[in-house]
């Protein structure tokens, strides 16, 4: 039996600045015409799409059977998960089947769409997959069997995805699973993706807590929900370089050339992990014997960037509005969807009228950048969590940042203003044992400005770890004084909710690698403009800017496609770009 402590893989053998949207129910208002806007030939119809929204009333008003008449509603759609919501709700033949068959669950801590502020109007869509094997209506070998013990939940894939209706754009930000964050769990740190474990609330609660990152709506899919979205669209093709296995995943493809995929077989691209390759120079024909790639959890996030590519291009190319394909879709899809309560039907709509132009080739799909344990078996008060990563809070902040389409002296919970330091009060424990590391790095933070209200020292965690900034409420004031204090950092830093000491505002607790940004240089010296933000080291060898010990240094926000992963067929059945 497993709880969720990073899911085991198959063995070979197997605010009052806001507003809620107005759709708390599938009651919601009544979509307003829309002026058409120019788009590629056949993909759209978007007098479908504005009648969609009297349907889906008229549905959920007087749960009346299915209408009869199905209208056109076709668009370009840049993700598995935006296929998937926006999929269903385009559909207005079935608007009484999707108000009855989507499933509905409680989800805590979702904030409302912002009406002021940099990030004014915009929306951030959580996206899980699970892997909760027992939750499947049948059961599948392929997959693991709940009777067999293969019974962990936890977030098998974290995408967040970004509307700003205002400039009709879209990205998707991936967060690494085996990102080690302090308030993963209520019971304390573990990898991000056990959090599913304790509900999708306690998620949303360390994405919130930990990276700063609002969500206003929550959409989880099993193994299930994917593959039937694959096989609904007859399959997809992928361009396989080289032949690839995994073991766990189930991936074997032994042939190189353009490939088509069913859902299972789709599946198991997406969740390969432990891939072996042959490449040049491999002449041995046992798999087992392959070259296997590093950097798991990342590579597998790079590969499933690629399949959401292809995947929103075979939906483009066939377009929505065929009547068997429709309904395949929405019955493959809807039993097997869960959104959080207040994601309505018609809420849905209008994300499909406001980004029905997305092209999907333009739009950012990003990775969080980390800081891998390069040691593969990471120790935390004596437990082993097996492969992490680490939050690397420069590079992590520039891209929150462009992923919210905010600056860096923006606070992307509420989209003010961040604090200025001198109110802010900060204390500082020493983490790691290292002499004197708590009033170096006090006098360093006083020297930005921040208010020192004391120094002390608390036991250490482990031989590696995050430098962790405190705040002790959940309230937007308090969560912003932490943000202030976090922008002063850099190295393997994260923010979260918990008791500060000594009456200040921001605890911060040292960690093994971590440096403190140099100080603004006073108004006409010679110093370069660049210096305020070059990361100064402190008299302890533990605060240097550079990695240390097992951190690797921090991965990219894109990474391109390694020579062995599939990638997209030409129309000629080629390799694609």
């Amino acid at each position: 039996m497993t709880d969720g402590v990073g899911d085991p893989d198959i063995p070979p053998t197997s605010g009052p600045r806001h507003r809620r949207r107005s759709g708390r129910d599938t009651r919601a208002r009544h979509t307003s015409p829309r002026h058409s806007r120019s788009t590629p030939t056949g993909t759209f119809d978007e007098s479908g799409l504005q009648s969609l929204g009297d349907d889906l009333k008229a549905a959920a008003g007087s749960r009346q059977k299915r209408p009869g008449r199905h209208r056109k509603a076709k668009w370009i759609l840049g993700s598995l998960g935006t296929v998937i919501v926006l999929l269903v709700a385009g559909t207005a033949g079935y608007a009484w089947y999707l108000n009855h068959e989507i499933h509905r669950i409680d989800v805590r801590g979702l904030t409302d769409v912002p009406t002021s502020g940099a990030d004014a109007g915009t929306e951030n869509i959580l996206m899980v997959g699970s892997t909760d094997r027992c939750a499947l209506s049948v059961q599948n070998a392929a997959y693991g069997l709940c009777s067999q013990g293969v019974n962990g939940v936890n977030s098998d894939v974290v995408m967040i995805l970004h509307l700003d209706p205002a400039k009709h754009t879209v990205s998707i930000l991936s967060i690494p699973r085996d990102l080690f964050v302090p308030n993963a769990r209520t019971t304390g740190a573990n990898k991000i993706d056990a959090g599913l474990y304790q509900g999708p609330s306690q998620l949303v609660a360390s994405i919130n807590e930990n990276l700063g990152i609002p969500i206003q709506h929550y959409v989880v899919l099993n193994f299930d929900t994917f593959a039937n979205v694959v096989n609904a669209l007859g399959g997809v093709k992928m361009y396989f370089p080289v032949p690839v296995y995994d073991a766990y995943s189930g991936l074997k493809q032994l042939t190189p050339g353009c490939v088509s995929l069913d859902g299972l077989h789709a599946l198991q691209v997406v969740r390969a992990r432990h891939l072996q390759y042959k490449g040049a120079g491999v002449t041995t024909s046992l798999p087992d014997y392959w070259p296997k790639e590093n950097l798991s959890d990342l590579a597998r996030i790079r590969r499933s960037h690629e399949f959401l590519r292809v995947l929103a291009s075979a939906v483009a190319k066939q377009g929505l509005g065929n009547p068997i394909t429709d309904e395949q879709l929405v019955r493959g899809v809807a039993p097997q969807l869960s959104v959080d309560r207040q994601f309505s039907s018609t809420d849905m709509v209008d994300l499909v009228l406001n980004f029905h132009s997305v092209n999907v080739n333009s739009a950012p799909q990003l990775t969080l950048p980390v800081q891998v344990d390069q040691f593969g078996s990471y120790t935390y008060k004596s437990g082993d969590y097996g492969s992490v990563e680490f939050p690397s809070i420069t590079e992590d902040q520039q891209v929150i940042d462009q992923f919210l389409g905010v600056d860096a002296t923006t606070d992307t919970m509420t989209g003010h203003k961040l604090p200025s330091p001198s109110t802010v009060s900060v204390s500082v424990l020493n983490g790691t044992g290292t002499y004197n590391q708590a009033t170096t790095t006090s006098n360093a933070l006083q020297a930005l400005g921040f208010r020192i209200a004391g120094v002390g020292d608390t036991p250490s965690v482990g031989a590696q770890s995050e430098t962790v900034v405190y705040y002790a409420t959940k309230t937007p004031v308090a969560q912003a004084a932490a943000q202030a204090v976090a922008h002063s950092l850099s190295g393997a830093v994260v923010t979260a909710l918990g008791p500060t000491s000594n009456g200040a505002d921001v605890t911060v607790v040292t960690g093994s690698q971590f440096a403190i940004n140099a100080p603004a240089p006073a108004v006409g010296t010679a110093t370069t403009a660049t210096a305020a933000a070059t990361p100064a080291t402190t008299s302890t060898p533990t605060t240097t800017a550079s990695s240390s010990g097992a951190f690797q240094p921090p991965t990219a926000a894109v990474s391109p496609l390694q020579p062995w992963d599939p990638r997209s067929c030409t129309p000629q059945g080629g390799e694609g770009p």
